[in-house]
């Protein structure tokens, strides 16, 4: 049974963000394929074993791996405010910030989207984690006073529309900039009338 990293002692944690800390590594230098479970152990210093104590597979690491990401996205839109305008230009400054990010990592960035999309029961919980992050995220650029339940609806549309974009990007059918494109658009298209 994988331990979740609230019930984990120092050592364990510690243990744990050394095989993330080496998934990203390994993933960052040769995408998805490079990321054997072996390797992530020996880079990690730890057993082979040690790591399913934490992990599923490898599509559950990479996907806890985009977790921890997307948390430190959080914390960086929470200490820099997004700017804009208008309501849809600061979901937009958040959203191609998240697409900036990734677009410098693109190999590790194509390895933790492919990970998203396994059915592989760890790696679905890392795909709520993820999810209910943008959802906060996202929440920062719409502000407090926002329709609660339109809120909702407009995170969770939105945040599909990224995740879509990014698919197309991870098989080849766009570049990076069309992802960012993409959400600019569906962010006009929900959010410009709500401006008015």
């Amino acid at each position: 049974m994988d331990l979740e990293p609230v019930t984990l002692t120092k050592s364990q944690a510690a243990r744990r963000e050394r095989v993330i800390r080496a998934a990203l590594d390994l993933g960052a230098s040769g995408g998805y394929d490079s990321v054997q479970m072996r390797d992530v152990a020996t880079t990690a210093g730890v057993a082979l074993g040690t790591i399913y104590r934490y992990f599923s597979s490898k599509d559950h690491l990479l996907a806890a791996a985009m977790v921890e990401w997307v948390h430190d996205l959080e914390r960086r839109v929470g200490q820099r405010p997004p700017r804009g305008d208008t309501i849809a230009d600061r979901v937009v400054d958040v959203l191609r910030r998240a697409t900036r990010a990734m677009e410098k990592e693109p190999q590790l960035s194509e390895a933790v989207v492919t990970a998203l999309l396994s059915p592989d029961r760890g790696a679905a919980a890392c795909q709520e984690d993820v999810s209910a992050s943008m959802i906060r995220i996202l929440s920062l650029a719409l502000g407090d006073d926002f329709d609660p339940a339109f809120k909702a609806q407009v995170t969770r549309t939105l945040g599909h529309v990224w995740f879509s974009a990014l698919i197309g990007w991870v098989n080849g059918w766009s570049g990076m900039e069309k992802v960012a494109d993409e959400v600019e658009l569906a962010a006009h298209l929900v959010l410009d009338s709500y401006n008015r």
